[in-house]
């Protein structure tokens, strides 16, 4: 993670404290303004963090808080964070990840109730005694009891946002150390799952011990869980000092170190893949075949013969590359984001799956406007720079008070000023849309008049996320039908690990959007992935259109690209049927024809 993110999780973590420990109101907001600028600032402030005359100069850093931002880049920690982070129960601050659980709540919880953690926080909601404090009904109580449960029920998985970061650190790191030959991860994070449970990092090398020193010995690693000739095990932490990998202070995450033959890199690339469902069904392939395959390779089937092949010096019939040992079976290559035994052992032949490569548009980006860090030039010249044809500028409508939506009056002042810039930007076309708030009712939040006048509409749900499937379902099928409707953005709206979302019949949701010619959108940041692999999926084989969009808000965001691509590829997406690949001719036609 970025440096502006790690400082920023820092003061979020201290203006949190300092109002759980009474502090004024001042100095809880200060860090709270500060962390907001930090995280949003666009560019790095870890080059001028012992810059004080550059840091002070941006609005909501002051001296004191420059000073702390110098503190940090100095010695990795702030001192008045540790101080807080004293006389907080840890437990305490973690009951702010309850969803619908603020300072005020917490606080009072702690003080009135000695309620220091969430199993004691589970114990006063068992016994009612929650019930004694002011401003906690019955529905309020049942809301915090399911956001406790989904959060015991996503259990300690990583995002894949941020499970990647440390991920490709650490194969950087082990790719440097001498003797290392080759080094990739695998797992369902090589898979590209949405979570993932821990790290399974891979390595030929020509000097073990070297190798095992440089792993357990990594900066970011709190404990050594094992050190074995050919696996280590570590727990890194994600926001320790020398790692800040992740936005998730003081949660950690294993990773393991293997060490494996050279000539058997494939075999074990592919075993430590998985999943376990497609590896069961290789070895069933294999078997039939008259073969036998493990993480060492594929080998003539003697599985009454003792000890296994590998230690009698058998020869494999395949085992140094995935794709030879494929061949071998029978088959093409398979791409690691299908190796979930969702039907991948029948392909014929490559399912030219969509890449990063064939994308061409952006269609989904906020910028000043609403709640975005850039101005449309900006943007739009990091679309250009990618080789993309066309950018959506989608700012907020109106009902989202808190991303700054706009106002009829506004939006139409902003579709002229876009078009403006349209004309001034050669290289790359720049049209004018809007995310448009899908009411709970269904409607959408402007008027027929203002939605004609866009270039692009993408309706999303963004509140009344708790609602029935039936409900859901009803919504978004009246968004989907409204015929100025181009896109529905991120439709279930959940949040990853944080959020569950709507849970609507998405098989009718994908049947109207083709009886429609809606796409319905990948979100590809990764605290959103809406929609999911299995949706992709079933979107597919309906031949329902689909968009991929970095849901821009920084210049970050559009690197979030890579993340919507392996969503798209577990659902098996081609090129063909993701509105983003098209050529300008044809996006802008489909565009022009919902007009």
């Amino acid at each position: 993670m970025s440096f502006n993110a790690d400082v920023s999780r820092i003061f979020e973590r201290m203006s949190a404290m300092l109002e759980l420990t009474g502090a004024d109101r001042f100095r809880v907001n200060a860090h709270a303004k500060a962390a907001r600028v930090i995280k949003d600032h666009p560019r790095d402030l870890g080059p001028i963090a012992h810059d004080q005359k550059s840091l002070t100069a941006l609005e909501g850093i002051g001296k004191a808080t420059g000073a702390k931002i110098a503190e940090f880049a100095e010695t990795g920690a702030i001192a008045e964070h540790d101080a807080l982070a004293e006389k907080v129960p840890e437990g305490v601050v973690r009951m702010l990840d309850v969803q619908g659980l603020g300072p005020k709540t917490v606080k009072l919880l702690w003080h009135e109730k000695g309620v220091d953690s969430i199993a004691a926080l589970k114990g006063v909601i068992e016994d009612g005694s929650i019930l004694d404090l002011p401003r906690m009904g019955a529905k309020t109580v049942e809301n915090i009891k399911e956001s406790i449960a989904f959060m015991e029920s996503s259990g300690s998985r990583l995002p894949l946002g941020i499970a990647m970061p440390i991920a490709e650190a650490l194969v950087d790191r082990m790719s440097s150390v001498p003797g290392v030959v080759d080094c990739a991860f695998a797992g369902s994070l090589r898979r590209g799952r949405d979570t993932i449970g821990d790290i399974d990092v891979l390595i030929v090398t020509e000097d073990p011990e070297r190798a095992r020193e440089a792993f357990c010995g990594h900066q970011s690693v709190v404990k050594v869980l094992a050190r074995g000739e050919t696996k280590c095990s570590v727990r890194l932490g994600l926001d320790g000092p020398g790692g800040r990998f992740g936005s998730q202070a003081d949660q950690a995450v294993q990773a393991d170190l293997r060490i494996v033959p050279a000539a058997s890199w494939g075999a074990a690339l592919m075993y430590f893949t998985g999943s376990k469902e497609h590896n069961v069904r290789l070895r069933e392939r294999a078997l039939s075949e008259g073969l036998t395959l493990n993480e060492y390779g594929l080998f003539p089937d003697d599985r009454g013969a003792e000890p296994p092949p590998q230690q009698r010096g058998v020869k494999p019939e395949a085992a140094k590359t995935e794709a030879s040992i494929y061949q071998a079976l029978g088959m093409p290559m398979i791409e690691p984001t299908l190796r979930e035994d969702r039907g991948e052992m029948s392909i014929a032949d490559d399912p030219g799956l969509i890449t990063a490569d064939d994308i061409r548009a952006e269609l989904h980006s906020h910028t000043v406007a609403s709640d975005g860090e850039m101005e449309i030039h900006e943007s739009a010249g990091i679309a250009e720079k990618r080789g993309f044809h066309t950018l959506a500028i989608t700012d907020h409508s109106q009902s989202s008070a808190v991303a700054n939506g706009l106002k009829p009056d506004r939006l139409r002042a902003h579709i002229g000023r876009i078009r403006e810039i349209d004309r001034e930007t050669p290289g790359i076309r720049i049209l004018a849309g809007s995310e448009v708030d899908i009411l709970v009712d269904g409607s959408l939040d402007y008027d027929d008049d203002l939605l004609a006048a866009l270039d692009v509409v993408v309706a999303s749900p963004h509140a009344g996320l708790k609602a029935k499937p039936a409900q859901a379902t009803k919504r978004l099928l009246k968004a989907i039908e409204h015929p100025l409707v181009h896109i529905i953005g991120h439709p279930t709206g959940r949040l990853i690990e944080r959020r569950p979302g709507l849970e609507p019949a998405m098989d009718e949701l994908i049947a109207a959007a083709v009886e429609h010619d809606v796409a319905l959108e990948i979100n590809a940041h990764w605290m959103r992935l809406d929609l999911r692999d299995t949706h992709v999926r079933a979107a597919v084989e309906a031949g329902c259109k689909i968009a991929i969009d970095c849901d821009v808000h920084g210049p970050d965001d559009y690197d979030n690209l890579r993340f919507g691509i392996l969503t798209g590829q577990r659902g098996w997406l081609t090129p063909e049927l993701c509105v983003n690949t098209w050529d300008r001719d044809r996006l802008h036609g489909w565009l022009r024809s919902k007009r």
